[in-house]
């Protein structure tokens, strides 16, 4: 944060005409452009305006998550409702379900075949294909858990719907690599000189909270630290975004809890306590996200190439056993 919030700490309580409403600027470059300009207009005792850090982008769109909570809600209605009473996998809708459920995740082939064969490329581009495998990987799924009506039959039956639970499964881990190591759905891979350099500049953009927040630099180093050396023995995809939540929770209470006391002291502070607390936020979340993504980088990488030799032996598996209790179930 800027020098300006150091100022208004260090500033007596009775030396607090009405202050900007403005935000708090806090990056390098907004303090050496508006400077000069905040020397003109404002009063001495006047607490300077400045933008919050925005934390780097996380990797999943919002749509995507909201897909997922549907079909969980979906999932969930369907298990404590009495499907029983009103569908059959022999007969009706509850077969319909699925020759619908079945078809879908047949389509899931199309993928992997457009993203390899350039001879179908009237069927689309890969980038759309990518979009349309993810939804078939969870429509179908669903359409094939409502057919059976969470309930295990035959054996050949029980194979194919273990089968589709582990591909599907697998699949949402795959999804969670994949956002680890790729700006968007289907775009560029992120490299790790990219990943370094982003940190180095949230680094950079702004400097320590000086009196307001006498610890917040180190409290805030020592969270790094811990991101980036992550849990023995436990890949950092996973230790490095646990460490980041709670170093993240650890120093929004150190800021909010310091700020308090600071504006029961002075009137300043507690007219600007909310910008003050939203800038340090924003920016500890921004140093973190950053360093919890360095450090992801190489595992996440390495995680993602094993997943992608698993995962297509596993859908050839579920292909078969679906094949094989087509059969059984039409001919006998």
């Amino acid at each position: 944060m800027s020098a300006a919030v150091e100022r208004a700490a260090a500033r007596p309580a009775a030396e607090t005409p009405a202050p900007s409403a403005a935000p708090l600027r806090t990056t390098r470059a907004a303090r050496t452009a508006d400077a000069p300009t905040a020397q003109r207009t404002a009063p001495a005792s006047e607490p300077a305006a400045a933008t919050p850090v925005t934390p780097p982008p996380e990797p999943h769109a919002p749509l995507e998550r909201i897909a997922l909570l549907l079909a969980t809600l979906v999932l969930l209605a369907g298990w404590f409702a009495p499907l029983g009473t009103y569908l059959t996998p022999r007969s009706g809708f509850g077969y319909a379900l699925g020759i619908v459920g079945g078809s879908l995740m047949l389509a899931l082939l199309v993928y992997p075949a457009r993203k390899r064969l350039p001879g179908l490329a009237l069927l689309g581009s890969p980038r759309a294909w990518f979009r349309i495998h993810m939804v078939l990987g969870v429509v179908g799924p669903l359409c094939i858990v409502y057919h059976s009506g969470y309930h295990f039959g035959a054996t050949n039956s029980n194979v194919a719907l273990v089968s589709m639970l582990v591909v599907t499964g697998s699949g949402i881990v795959g999804r969670y690599f994949y956002n680890r190591i790729h700006y968007g759905v289907y775009d560029r891979k992120v490299t790790l000189e990219e990943l370094r350099a982003e940190a180095e500049q949230i680094r950079t953009d702004a400097s320590g909270a000086g009196r307001l927040l006498p610890e917040f630099g180190s409290r805030l180093d020592a969270a790094e630290q811990r991101v980036a050396r992550g849990i023995p023995f436990v890949p950092k995809a996973l230790s490095a975004a646990l460490y980041c939540r709670i170093g993240r929770s650890q120093l929004h209470r150190y800021v909010h809890r310091t700020l308090r006391r600071a504006a029961a002291a002075s009137p300043a502070i507690a007219r600007h306590r909310r910008a003050f607390a939203l800038a340090a936020d924003r920016y500890a979340d921004a140093r973190l996200t950053a360093t919890r993504r360095l450090a992801e980088f190489q595992s996440c990488e390495q995680l993602f190439s094993l997943w992608h030799h698993l995962h297509m032996p596993l859908t050839f598996m579920l292909f078969i056993a679906g094949v094989v209790h087509v059969v059984a179930v039409n001919l006998y």
